[in-house]
């Protein structure tokens, strides 16, 4: 825990530029399709209503990734693109930076979530992304977040850290 006092602890917190949702995936079971949405529905304790991954409790409600590092792993892959239902997360951030929301609580839209930790990259990603993508997504594979207070979210909404 850092000291309150500290200027990290001041640089840690200092403002940020709110980003914007830009798109959301529903993952329905293991190995499914992932449905592209604009808009869904988030639950407290739960998740993305839809989403296989909804379950109280769990750590993992959520999945962002940001689409500057969708940008980076397409580079680190020598492809134009990298889709992102291919690495299996359920919602894409533009204009902001998901580190800067580890361990804080943030919003889209009404929805309030905190963010519970990294989401690495799985063996998966080999399959979806071709050789190379299990390293090509490291350190940038975003965060997984718990649902504080549900609500809808759309296409657009802002994301902020509280």
């Amino acid at each position: 825990m850092l000291n309150p006092a500290s200027s990290l602890y001041a640089l840690l917190d200092a403002p940020i530029r709110d980003g914007q949702l830009l798109w959301i995936g529903l993952r329905p079971g293991r190995r499914e399709a992932v449905a592209s949405v604009t808009t869904a529905a988030l639950i407290a304790g739960l998740g993305l209503v839809g989403d296989r991954y909804a379950k109280p409790g769990g750590s993992r409600q959520v999945t962002l990734i940001a689409a500057e590092a969708l940008a980076a792993i397409a580079s680190h892959l020598g492809l134009a693109v990298v889709a992102p239902d291919l690495l299996r997360r359920n919602l894409v951030v533009g204009g902001i930076n998901l580190h800067a929301l580890k361990g804080r609580r943030f919003s889209i839209g009404r929805a309030v979530l905190e963010a519970s930790g990294e989401c690495h990259p799985c063996s998966r990603m080999e399959e979806a992304l071709g050789e190379g993508g299990y390293n090509a997504v490291r350190g940038l594979g975003g965060l997984t977040a718990r649902v504080l207070e549900g609500g809808p979210i759309a296409l657009g909404d802002p994301v902020r850290r509280l």
